[in-house]
């Protein structure tokens, strides 16, 4: 029988359950264990695919399609767990499901209930996890201890190991140790009383994870450990990590987490090895190149809009031992002061998707900065389409070339919606989503990266670039450098003569890994070293020169 780990958190939100969550799959996975993640959400929507970024953060794609919770990024990026639709159920899901079978009489007349119907259905999503082929299934509950929305999902967790048996369950307790600087101390009021709200419930933490900024004392640990009834070596610390998020794993094995779990759950495990992660964490610390990226997105103040995108750059900074310095744009920004302003100075450029008019012509102007300066720049769905407006409308002539879902009536819709997307109503899930294939040309740069004619990635978009216009971006200077199979649809466009200009349709950071760089991503931050070489190499020229001058006067 498979064997569950239940995540909760408590005290305050955002404390990096689903981190945590994946560094515990990861380390298990480290063992020889076969893992899957899972993440029940308490939220109403159906998925998060029609929430604000400003919200949710970003919406994770996964191959089927599903628009995800951003800690199933987490998931895939520290772990090999297949993810699937069933990793992901929100409160909005549930019901829906519930609602649907009472619809169709499968509750003969009963009165429908949240105990035992909505509690049910979400003991069967927990189940659908487990099989022959697992050990482990981690599940964990989005929001926080306390919250109304969360009682039905721990409630039905609750009665999870009375179905199953209490030794096959194991709870862990994510929890805030706070530090009052005006009395100089840890506190650890917060966490008991947090413990005290699941006990309630009939939940027992097996484990608390305490996140702190400060050293946890013994006496501290014992403290938790009496007042929330676990054993002290329960009572694992996990200090902030100012330098890497890829540090967390290390720093739960070192507090013994991965021990205490295989004991707990009675796991048949084998010896834990992470020399590679541990090589990886000393390249992101001794990097030999030191380069900046220019991020120009709408959602630029709130980190998790662009999350994967990030971890991709990142994840590419360590194949190449480079420190990527990100610059955060607000395209509206590069509207209002210009781009020569604002992203002078950095080593690469890269435009993210999004939706809505907004900072659409300071995306634009980034890009062409980009192109016009030589500086190597990726595009990213929404990307690709900027990109087209701006050769379109400064290469090709194209005047007041535009895309049809920010100007309807535009006298040159490079970008237009999808066929398939024209009858369609309904917000939710209607895009084009999940892995698709792509055919790449053998002269293009894409191919170069990825090593093949023949790639999938991952879609979330409803436009297109009009194919009307292709012979015309192709006269041009434009290659476009990958279909999809029937070559009816562009996935990627190139600029040849320009040292790195790719922009793609899809959506390349959600198939990132820190020990396994994007392609592309890698191909740009390549790229951008190359071209801050050059400038040091220039610069120092110019220096000798100058020196040399100076000497003769």
């Amino acid at each position: 029988m498979a064997k569950h780990i239940f995540v909760t958190g408590g005290v305050v939100s955002s404390l990096g359950k689903g981190l945590t969550s994946a560094s515990i799959g990861m380390v298990l996975e480290r063992r020889g264990l076969r893992v899957r993640m899972q993440k029940l959400d308490p939220y109403i929507n159906v998925d998060p695919g029609t929430m604000s970024p400003y919200q949710h953060g970003e919406v994770y794609v996964l191959d089927d399609g599903s628009e995800t919770d951003l800690d199933l990024g987490h998931y895939e990026r520290f772990t090999n767990s297949p993810l699937t639709r069933d990793s992901n159920y929100t409160t909005g899901q549930i019901y829906l499901s519930v609602i649907e079978k009472e619809r169709r009489g499968e509750f003969l007349g009963k009165t429908v209930q949240v105990i035992p119907h909505i509690t049910n259905e979400i003991k069967s999503v927990i189940r659908k996890m487990a099989d022959d082929d697992v050990d482990v299934v981690i599940t964990e509950i989005g929001g926080t201890v306390g919250d109304i929305e969360s009682q039905p999902f721990l409630e039905a967790i609750r009665q999870f190991s009375l179905d199953v048996g209490k030794e096959n369950c194991l709870y862990i307790h994510l929890t805030l140790v706070p530090y009052l600087k005006a009395a100089g101390e840890l506190k650890t009021k917060p966490t008991q009383h947090s413990v005290g709200q699941l006990r309630e419930i009939g939940i027992q933490p097996d484990i608390l994870i305490c996140r702190t900024e400060r050293t946890i004392s013994r006496e501290d640990r014992e403290k938790m450990a009496l007042f929330c009834n676990v054993p002290l070596d329960a009572v694992i610390e996990e200090k902030d990590k100012d330098f890497s998020i890829y540090e967390v794993p290390l720093s739960l094995v070192e507090n013994g987490l991965d021990e205490l779990i295989v004991r707990k759950l009675n796991l048949h495990a084998g010896t834990l090895d992470l020399d590679d992660w541990r090589d990886l964490l000393h390249r992101l610390r001794n990097p030999d190149h030191e380069i900046s990226i220019a991020v120009v997105g709408k959602y630029a103040e709130h980190s998790d809009a662009y999350k994967s995108i990030y971890e991709a750059l990142d994840h590419a900074g360590m194949h190449h031992r480079a420190q990527v310095r990100i610059g955060r744009i607000q395209s509206e920004d590069v509207e209002r002061e210009g781009p020569e302003r604002i992203l002078s100075g950095y080593d690469g450029i890269l435009v993210p998707g999004g939706f809505g008019e907004r900072g659409i012509e300071g995306k634009v102007e980034a890009i062409r900065f980009a192109r016009e300066r030589n500086i190597p720049f990726l595009g990213i769905c929404l990307g690709l389409q900027c990109a087209a407006i701006e050769f379109g409308r400064n290469v090709v002539g194209l005047e007041n070339a535009h895309s049809t879902e920010f100007q309807k009536d535009t006298p040159h819709p490079l970008i237009c919606l999808l066929d398939e997307q024209q009858q369609i109503t309904h917000k939710g899930g209607t895009m084009r989503l999940g892995s698709q294939p792509c055919v790449l040309d053998t002269t293009s740069r894409a191919f170069e990266c990825y090593g093949s004619a023949n790639i999938d990635e991952r879609h979330r978009h409803r436009y297109e670039f009009n194919n009307v216009y292709r012979q015309q971006f192709i006269a041009h200077g434009m290659m476009i450098a990958g279909t999809n199979p029937a070559g009816t649809l562009v996935e990627i466009l190139e600029i040849p003569s320009h040292p790195w200009f790719v922009a793609v349709q899809f959506h390349p950071e959600f198939r990132s890994k820190p020990t396994a760089a994007q392609p592309l991503f890698a191909g740009l931050i390549g790229a951008a070293i190359k071209r801050r070489n050059a400038s040091r190499k220039t610069d120092a020229a110019e220096k000798v020169e100058d020196q040399q001058e100076s000497s003769r006067k």
